[in-house]
């Protein structure tokens, strides 16, 4: 780690050893559990606190009673609802993932957290997966780009980023016990690089391990992951934090670099690193030196974020709901909306003509911020698109707005919650406290026929109800200026602890959209989720913007981009298949299966996959146009000391309005003499351009930019050879080409 320079470095493993001296086993136990939900414990008698943790990615959670999952009840704890990791990857802009790591760090640390639990970069494998929306992307480039100055940012708040699932946290169904066969070459190319990165380059002083079982190990229980990869080859040395209930195993969790145990339960003494190790250490079965390695790491931790030692008194204070926060959640929601079509110009809309104006659909006037498992939050106030539509056009404009479908409600309670669902050994009780059950063996196939019944109940109810509510929509279009649909998902589907059954729009809404272009040819499509949806209705539409969950301006920026005031620049960070037949978990039927599954593919994971099969998408990674129009020319080589490539081109804007443009560059080896995908993302630079200028664009490969896992000399290797450099506007779209030697 950088963090410290040698000479404090040493100081503070000296301070930790002395500390470390003082403690009783009792006390430096009572350091490597849960005190409460969401703290661990601490030793008052040496000014040791304990650490206060906080989901999510999104925000800062509001806070919860200590040892039952209901809200404390605060009106306090309002907080700034942030784009999701999804939203701020489709930026491709490194800079606004920083302002988003100050802005989360700075309100956790101004709600008085230690530990944030973000980022989220586990690798997209499938659009199904209910946690996406939480990830960035299916690239492991394009996320560490992101996640180190995200990191960074929240880290300039004294604040540590929880840097999360380590590792291969790709699916929610059966999570906590699905076992993931991964080869060594994939782990090393597609799931670790991300995670690498963050350690590496942007110092996080903390890693959350997941739920999951990687080639037959519980990854909180995994020497391989965390001794080997991230202690061993990555030179980690900060705190290694259990995702919530997923340690299983007392010998074996003490026996590894996991450091901070989490869980769901109230019964903190009982928790796996709690008495059950203390009676083995007793029995000599686990040694008292695996504890303190432990707690060095923990107190490591807190004299990082000064919550310990003579810097105490200089920690950051944090603040939370400033004008700041506001402005930058904003630019990041602008820039993330991603512009899919736009045939005849239909887009930007002229507000001057439109006297009344039809907004249609649930998501016009929907509030995303309190869903999604973990990731949310008590917003201080969220703009949906209607009212952003109406904040922007005033009094003037007559608004109609019609829901179209209908979408049944769900009520949040306490005493059946999304933890208890979610972790299937686990059940609620009445009082909001999870309990331990019995451990005998469930037959689950009464309650998943009750589950599939359930569903059934909701569609039918959906149709019966949409059967009103489509036609006083199709009305409603018919004599309005101008029509937008806002459609898409929300948390009921998007959410953690469920896949998602399929990649089709829910609530009927392919139906109704197209009912509605056969009587508005000219209405404009917008959409809202965390994931990819089949479109089947995209070649009669002229116009569609999607958008992810992109935080408490989501209004604002909305109503800017269809009007013209902001010009989108937002690129899709994953691939949308036109349907899900063409993707690879499709293909080798292994998503969402319980007990193990091979991920077979291996390397081949969205546009990989997409590029080598020959298979088009609806839309490509990289993907997204503009008001404006870019040219690319002039690509240039340069090989500099060290065997790094310096490249040059220039983007020129050719069109009538200022605008941005991300430029992608990717590496396709020639003649490899191992098995490589056909290209793949390794470098990016986004430029902003007013009409009819033009800017040179300068980016160095390094050596390793084109290499890959030799899984005989388990490292990465760069074979000498010619290597295509293919640089356009999306992985599908290349602009320029040239042939770059290594010797």
């Amino acid at each position: 780690m950088k963090t410290d320079n040698k000479k404090n470095q040493k100081k503070t493993e000296k301070e930790i050893e002395s500390l470390l001296k003082k403690m009783t086993l009792d006390e430096k136990i009572s350091m490597i559990h849960g005190a409460s939900l969401f703290r661990s414990g601490g030793v008052e008698r040496l000014g040791i606190p304990g650490i206060e943790t906080s989901d999510g990615p999104m925000g800062v959670r509001e806070e919860f009673m200590s040892d039952r999952w209901i809200p404390a009840g605060n009106n306090d704890d309002r907080v700034s609802y942030l784009p999701s990791n999804s939203a701020l990857a489709s930026t491709w802009n490194p800079y606004r993932a920083y302002e988003m790591g100050k802005v989360l760090g700075a309100e956790a640390r101004g709600r008085g957290k230690d530990v944030i639990l973000a980022p989220g970069i586990n690798i997209k494998r499938s659009p199904l997966c209910g946690r996406n929306f939480e990830y960035m992307s299916e690239d492991p480039k394009l996320t560490a780009t992101l996640a180190v100055p995200f990191i960074r940012g929240v880290q300039d708040n004294d604040v540590a980023a929880c840097v999360k699932h380590f590792a291969a946290n790709v699916q929610e169904t059966d999570r906590l016990m699905v076992d993931e066969k991964i080869d060594e070459r994939t782990l090393h190319e597609l799931y670790f690089p991300a995670f690498k990165a963050a350690v590496q380059e942007a110092d996080a002083y903390s890693v959350m391990a997941a739920y999951n079982k990687v080639n037959g190990y519980h990854c909180c229980e995994n020497k391989q992951l965390l001794d080997d990869v991230l202690r061993g080859e990555w030179g980690f040395d900060g705190a290694v934090i259990s995702d919530w209930g997923g340690v299983h195993l007392t010998k074996e969790a003490a026996e590894c670099s996991l450091d901070l145990e989490m869980s769901v339960f109230p019964d903190f003494d009982e928790y796996v690193l709690a008495n059950p190790l203390k009676e083995l250490i007793k029995k000599g079965e686990v040694s008292e030196e695996a504890v303190d390695a432990k707690v060095r790491n923990l107190l490591r931790l807190m004299f990082r974020l000064k919550m310990i030692g003579k810097e105490k008194a200089d920690r950051k204070q944090g603040a939370y709901n400033t004008p700041d926060h506001r402005q930058m959640i904003l630019r990041t929601a602008q820039e993330s909306m991603i512009l899919l079509k736009n045939e005849k110009q239909a887009l930007p809309l002229n507000a001057s003509k439109i006297r009344k104006l039809t907004v249609i659909g649930q998501n016009a006037a929907a509030i995303h911020s309190d869903g999604g498992g973990s990731a949310e939050i008590k917003a201080l106030y969220e703009i949906c698109p209607l009212m952003g539509l109406k904040c922007y056009l005033g009094g003037n404009t007559q608004v109609t707005y019609v829901p179209g479908y209908y979408v049944p409600e769900k009520r949040k309670t306490f005493d059946h919650n999304w933890q208890a669902d979610s972790l299937d050994d686990l059940k609620a009780s009445t009082a909001g406290v999870l309990t331990r059950d019995d451990g005998a063996p469930k037959d689950h196939r009464a309650e998943e026929e009750e589950h599939i019944a359930q569903r059934q109940r909701e569609a039918a109810e959906v149709h019966e109800k949409n059967q009103a509510l489509f036609a006083e929509a199709i009305e409603a279009a018919k004599d309005a200026d101008a029509v937008i649909f806002v459609g898409g998902l929300n948390h009921y589907i998007d959410s953690e602890g469920a896949d998602r059954a399929d990649m089709k729009l829910p609530y009927e809404q392919d139906e109704l959209i197209e009912a509605l272009l056969k009587v508005r040819k000219d209405m404009i499509v917008t959409l809202i989720g965390g994931s990819p949806v089949e479109m089947p209705w995209k070649d009669k539409a002229q116009a569609i913007l999607w958008s992810y969950y992109a935080g408490m301006e989501t209004g604002t920026a909305f109503a800017g981009i269809l009007f013209g005031d902001i010009n989108p620049s937002g690129k899709l960070a994953e691939t949308f298949p036109d349907v899900y037949g063409d993707c690879v978990t499709a293909k080798n039927g292994q998503f969402g299966v319980g007990g193990s599954i091979s991920l077979e593919e291996g390397l081949y994971c969205g546009y990989r996959y997409f590029d080598r099969q020959r298979i088009t998408p609806a839309f490509c990674f990289g993907y997204g146009l503009s008001y404006t129009h870019f040219t690319y020319s002039g690509l240039t080589f340069k090989t500099e000391k060290g065997g790094e490539i310096k490249l040059t081109f220039t983007v020129r804007n050719t069109g009538r309005r200022i605008g941005a443009e991300t430029a992608q560059i990717y590496v396709a080896p020639i003649g490899a003499k191992a098995d490589r995908p056909d290209k793949e993302l390794k470098a990016y630079s986004k430029v902003e351009l007013a009409p009819g200028k033009s800017r040179k664009v300068t980016v160095t490969l390094k050596r390793e930019d084109f290499a890959y896992y030799d899984v005989n000399a388990h490292d990465f290797v760069t074979d000498a050879g010619d290597y295509e450099i293919l640089v356009g506007a999306s992985c599908a779209d290349i602009r320029l080409k040239g042939i770059a030697t290594l010797t």
